[in-house]
């Protein structure tokens, strides 16, 4: 056939096909999931769907692949479904369409080398001869650049189009913004076009387009074919054929030169759409763009961040845990006595060791209005997807809450699992980096974002590389696990002279033998010199505060030189404990100036 790039030039657009999964599903009354599978059960069904939509117009079909990797098949199934889904594709579009190899997105597991999954899978397609790929429904650009080299490298003329899915917001799952990943893609020499998929209808597509503005290049779009609904347990998509036709149409014209559609969309969309694209061009109304009011740009004031940021003096953050019951007083009051005892912030645990208590933004949202104190709640990855997540910032900005502590958050007990489930939509980099796109395009006033360094890691270097790469992502500072060893300090240092970001040193009152043997034993990133344990044995309750209120002002003192401020872990709600090593602190401090 003739080259791509030429049949695009010559004819103004290329049609793709439908949602092969969802298609398929509805003719056999199954999951979508089954779909990959069917290559090798039933490569005469995939086979009559890619003819369907072939027979209605579309001038390019995707390889029933796109769940086809090795996270969801063993190697050697993975291999198979690859080989047959591109083989039975091949047969279908004889001399007559394109047939791109269809990869889907793969998650970013710890024990999943993405670059060698996409290379797995990209090698299996040039070894049959594959010229043409689509990654789509993709959520990031991580390891785009690299494989789409990969395979560049391998055939000169090979075309690849990058497909990312939004929602309507402009935000993919994984927190990046839309405009950001096209305008890299499409900047990226190896990669030949860009566009959307997914996720949105026709309608919402649209509006992408228009906040998305000028792209260089082949642009592509290939949208839902409406709202999914759900009966019966099952999904479907009542999304009307000329309906999405003429949203396709709109985005023809609007600058879209490859168009098809994704889930939902059968043979009679794509005919429809086929048709609407021959049409004369319809008139284009230019909608009112929809931009938010935005405050004066900038940070908000916060005399947290302006006390981080002055070499005099060195804040106090505290860490007060939200109430495991419904009774909040004590709390507020606790609060208090931090407040008039010097806490520069007050910050809230979320759900600390993954067990429920009041949700730690309520609860700084209350602090905030009720105390008139700063505040900074803990956001963690668990337990929210990226709706619940983008709400909660949304309610904190308005709020005027200035500070996250952004961190992963602990995973559900094992013995929980059967009765309550882990939702990780992000993990904390991603998560970072999808509140610096906020700050960047949705909300007035940006928060100051901080994560969490562990500076007890057995294998520091690891850590040190995943606070680079937070910085990287939007970070502006670290609150660090508490330090009790030389060991920690040293590791202190080393961020010190690694990192840009403020530092706040960790500091965790021990009050008790059995106390410091059990963070040792159950707390996770925590480690406590024996030397200091040794202290507190026999040790009575004023013995031991008296212990907690020296070992803590000393280390502050050998934290000094290393750390923009100082993060205080209160025990068992013994806030006046903390507003006395507040005080020892800033005692020990005047003596040294």
């Amino acid at each position: 056939m003739k080259d791509i790039r030429s049949f695009i030039r010559e004819n103004g657009v290329l049609l793709f096909d439908g949602g092969m999964g969802t298609y398929y599903a509805s003719r056999n009354r199954t999951s979508h999931r089954d779909c990959e599978w069917a290559n090798l059960s039933a490569p005469g069904e995939i086979e009559a769907i890619h003819r369907a939509y072939l027979e209605v117009g579309c001038r390019a079909i995707k390889t029933n692949t796109y769940g086809a990797n090795r996270q969801n098949f063993p190697q050697q199934d993975c291999a198979a479904i690859l080989r047959e889904g591109w083989l039975i594709a091949r047969r279908a579009a004889g001399n007559d369409a394109y047939v791109f190899a269809d990869i889907g997105p793969i998650d970013a597991r710890d024990d999943t080398d993405l670059l060698e999954e996409y290379h797995f899978i990209v090698d299996q397609f040039l070894s049959l001869g594959a010229r043409h790929f689509l990654f789509e429904t993709i959520g990031t650009d991580l390891y785009l650049h690299e494989i789409a080299a990969h395979i560049k490298a391998a055939d000169p003329e090979a075309f690849v189009l990058v497909s990312f899915a939004a929602q309507p917001d402009g935000f993919t799952r994984d927190g990046r913004l839309i405009g950001e990943l096209c305008r890299a893609a499409a900047a990226d020499g190896y990669i030949d076009a860009v566009g959307l998929n997914c996720v949105s209808g026709g309608r919402q597509m649209v509006e992408l387009m228009e906040k998305l503005g000028p792209v260089e290049g082949l642009f592509s779009v290939m949208p839902n074919a409406g709202y999914p609904t759900v009966r019966g347990n099952r999904t479907y998509y009542d999304g009307e054929p000329g309906y999405f036709a003429s949203q396709v149409a709109i985005l023809h014209a609007r600058g879209a030169q490859i168009v098809g559609g994704c889930c939902g969309t059968t043979p009679e969309h794509i005919a429809a759409a086929a048709r609407a694209i021959r049409a004369p061009a319809p008139a284009l109304v230019d909608y009112p763009a929809r931009k938010k009011e935005r405050e004066k740009a900038g940070l908000r004031h916060d005399p947290f961040w302006d006390a981080l940021c002055d070499s005099r003096r060195k804040p106090f953050a505290v860490e007060l845990d939200p109430p495991e019951g419904a009774q909040v007083g004590a709390f507020v009051e606790g609060a208090r006595t931090l407040r008039d005892g010097g806490a520069d912030v007050i910050t809230v645990a979320d759900c600390p060791v993954a067990r429920a208590r009041m949700d730690s933004s309520l609860m700084v949202c209350k602090l905030k209005r009720e105390l008139g104190v700063n505040v900074m709640p803990h956001l963690t990855c668990r337990d929210r997807n990226l709706n619940a997540t983008q709400a909660l910032l949304l309610g904190l900005c308005a709020e005027e809450v200035g500070n996250v502590l952004l961190v992963t958050g602990d995973p559900v007990p094992a013995a929980s699992r059967d009765e309550v489930k882990s939702v990780y939509n992000f993990n904390s980099r991603k998560l970072i980096k999808f509140v610096d796109s906020m700050n960047r395009a949705v909300l007035p006033a940006p928060f100051h974002i901080f994560a969490a360094l562990n500076v007890n890691a057995r294998n520091f270097a690891i850590q040190l590389d995943l606070a680079r790469q937070k910085e990287e992502n939007g970070a502006d500072g670290f609150l660090t696990q508490p330090v009790f060893t030389d060991e920690a300090l040293e590791n202190l240092k080393l961020a010190r002279k690694t990192l840009k970001g403020k530092i706040l040193g960790g500091i965790m009152p021990i009050v008790s033998q059995r106390n410091a043997l059990f963070i040792n034993s159950e707390i996770a990133g925590i480690r406590v010199d024996e030397k200091i344990i040794a202290l507190y044995e026999n040790a009575d309750r004023a013995k031991g505060e008296e212990l907690a209120v020296e070992i803590s002002a000393n280390m502050a003192r050998r934290m000094a030189p290393y750390v923009d401020g100082y993060f205080l872990i209160t025990p068992f709600s013994r806030t006046a404990l903390m507003v006395r090593i507040m005080d020892r602190i800033r005692s020990d401090a005047l003596e040294q100036t």
